[in-house]
C-alpha cells in the first residue's frame, strides 16, 4: 500500500507540474501539441517496445490471448453505448458520448498507470489490450462522425501505427528469443523511460485549461460515473465470474476505468459535432479519472 500511494502521489505531482507550467505559459498551446505528438510517436512506441525484452514477466500466451479477448468484449459494450445511451440528447452530442466511451484514454493515459501498478508485465498486456481499441476507433467510432469509413485507409492506420508497430516487434522478439545488441535497446530504454513523467505533463496541461464555471452538466456528470465506474465494475465483475488470472482483470478493469480520449474533441471538431460539448466532456472525465484512478489502483493492486 506505502509503495502505491507513492506512486500515486508521484503521479499526480507531475500532473500539478503540467498544470503550472501551462498557466504560467511556459508552454503555449503549439508546443502541447508537439509534446503530445513526440509521446504517442516516438516516447510511447519505446516503452511499449522495451517492455518486451528481457525476460518474461510472467506474462503467459493464454494472458495475451485473454486481455485481446476482453478487450474485443469491452469495445462491443461501447458499441451497444454509443447506440443506445442518451437517447434524448441531441444527435450531435450522442455522438461524441459514444466516440467517448469507444475511445478511452487508455492509450496516453492507461500506459503508463498500467506500468506502474502492474510493472512491466502490465504494460506488455496493456498493448495487447490497446489493438482492438483502436481498430474500433478508425471504424465505428469514425463512422459515428463521418458516417462511412475507408476500410483500407483503416487497415494501414492500424497496421501503421507506431504503438502497434512497437507492439509485434516486441512479441517478434519475444517469441524467438532474438538478442537485440545493447547499443540499439539503451536509447531506446532512456526513451521509454520518459513516457510516465511526459504523459503526466500533458495531462495537467489539459486540465490548466478547464473553466469550472460551464463545465459540468447532467449528461456529463452521468457518463463519467458510467465511463469511470460501471463500465470497470462491470469488467471486474465478469473477469472475476469467469475465472481470468488476476493479471489480466487488473489490467483490463484498470484500462476500462479511463476518461474520454482526447481524439473525441478532434473529430468533434473535424465534423463541427459541437466541440465545445466535447471539449467538456474530455477535461472533466479526465479531472475525474484522478481520484477514480487512484482508488482502482488500491482496489487491483
Amino acid at each position: 500500500m506505502e509503495k502505491l500511494l507513492a506512486l500515486d502521489f508521484s503521479i499526480f505531482s507531475m500532473v500539478a507540474v503540467g498544470f503550472l507550467i501551462r498557466k504560467l505559459s511556459v508552454v503555449g498551446k503549439e508546443a502541447e501539441r508537439i509534446i503530445t505528438d513526440l509521446v504517442l510517436d516516438v516516447i510511447l512506441p519505446c516503452s511499449i517496445f522495451f517492455s518486451f525484452l528481457g525476460k518474461n514477466e510472467g506474462v503467459s500466451g493464454g494472458d495475451f490471448l485473454a486481455v485481446f479477448l476482453v478487450s474485443i468484449g469491452i469495445q462491443l459494450l461501447a458499441l451497444a453505448y454509443s447506440r443506445y445511451a442518451f437517447p434524448k440528447e441531441p444527435q450531435d452530442r450522442r455522438i461524441s458520448l459514444g466516440f467517448a466511451m469507444i475511445c478511452s484514454n487508455a492509450a496516453f493515459l492507461g500506459n503508463p498507470i498500467t506500468e506502474g501498478v502492474f510493472g512491466a508485465a502490465g504494460l506488455q498486456l496493456a498493448s495487447i489490450y490497446l489493438i482492438p481499441q483502436r481498430i474500433m476507433m478508425w471504424t465505428a467510432g469514425l463512422a459515428l462522425y463521418s458516417g462511412e469509413t475507408n476500410r483500407r485507409a483503416t487497415v494501414k492506420k492500424v497496421l501503421t501505427h507506431p504503438c502497434v508497430v512497437a507492439c509485434y516487434l516486441g512479441l517478434l522478439v519475444m517469441v524467438t528469443g532474438i538478442t537485440v545488441p545493447d547499443i540499439l535497446t539503451a536509447p531506446v530504454q532512456s526513451l521509454g523511460r520518459c513516457n510516465t513523467p511526459m504523459t503526466m505533463l500533458m495531462i495537467g496541461m489539459i486540465l490548466s485549461e478547464i473553466d469550472l464555471k460551464n463545465m459540468v452538466n447532467k449528461t456529463i456528470a452521468a457518463f463519467t460515473v458510467h465511463r469511470l465506474i460501471l463500465m470497470p465494475l462491470l469488467v471486474f465483475l465478469i473477469c472475476k465470474a469467469i475465472g481470468i488470472s488476476h493479471l489480466v482483470t487488473g489490467v483490463s478493469t484498470l484500462l476500462a476505468a479511463m476518461p474520454a480520449g482526447a481524439s473525441t474533441t478532434m473529430m468533434a471538431s473535424k465534423f463541427n459535432r459541437d466541440p465545445q460539448f466535447a471539449v467538456q466532456l474530455v477535461i472533466f472525465t479526465t479531472l475525474c479519472s484522478i481520484p477514480a484512478i487512484m482508488i482502482w489502483s488500491m482496489i487491483l493492486s
